[in-house]
């Protein structure tokens, strides 16, 4: 008996860990319907790195042929491109953060179609945690049932939720610039006209998830216009 409570002791504490690990990390704010995600207070990490993402086959982010490193927008847009080729989508806006890139991918018609990271030192593309894997009906890696319904939350009304929000929560933004994707929109939150960050707001529910891992915002640029 001594034995086998031996070796189930470190399960015991793994499991724990794990526990409190998605605790920590998402958890919901009572009475308001809203997800937070980490807190905007910690320390920015040095970089995304290259996270295991379940809609790879559980193998790090998509890495780019011949290209050793992501060190412009053009080399950013390339990358995103790489791996949208995949679902017949390409590379739409581009924003640049001091942990990396973040791009939104388009249909053929420019419609949001989901989001990604890409990763500077690896030059690993991934889909972008929280709504674009848990929220995005189309192109998620685990929505939840509750989420696969229709819409019901419009874009004027995402921003007004997400105004709301960061009311409550972060005084001086402002959210601005909804795009909708397959279950949910995305905003530009700013300060005195200046970007600062992303957040998410969920097209069915109307629950907010704040970005948080982006680190500190660079510069943006526009999706390239569509040919005729």
């Amino acid at each position: 008996m001594t034995a086998v409570h031996g070796r189930l002791l470190p399960l015991t504490v793994l499991v724990l860990a794990v526990t409190a690990l998605i605790a920590s990390v998402i958890w919901i704010v009572g009475g308001a319907n809203v997800w937070w995600a980490g807190s905007t207070t910690e320390p920015a990490p040095p970089g995304y790195g290259m996270p295991m993402m379940p809609g790879n086959g559980g193998l790090p982010g998509q890495g780019v042929p011949g290209v050793v490193a992501v060190r412009t927008f053009a080399d950013a847009r390339r990358a995103a491109d790489e791996f949208g080729q995949q679902r017949d989508l390409h590379a739409g806006e581009i924003m640049q953060f001091s942990n990396g890139y973040y791009a939104e991918l388009l249909d053929s018609r420019g419609r949001g179609a989901t989001e990604v990271l890409i990763d500077p030192a690896s030059v690993s593309v991934f889909l972008e945690p929280g709504p674009a894997m848990m929220w995005n009906t189309a192109h998620g890696t685990m929505p939840a049932p509750a989420q696969t319904g229709p819409s019901t939350v419009t874009t004027e009304q995402a921003q007004q939720i997400a105004d709301q929000w960061l009311s409550q929560n972060h005084t001086r933004l402002h959210a601005t610039d909804p795009t909708a994707f397959p279950g949910y929109y995305t905003l530009h939150t700013v300060r005195d006209n200046q970007i600062v960050g992303m957040m998410s707001v969920n097209a069915r529910t109307g629950a907010v998830w704040y970005h948080t891992w982006h680190g500190q915002f660079i510069a943006m640029q526009e999706a390239p216009a569509q040919q005729p």
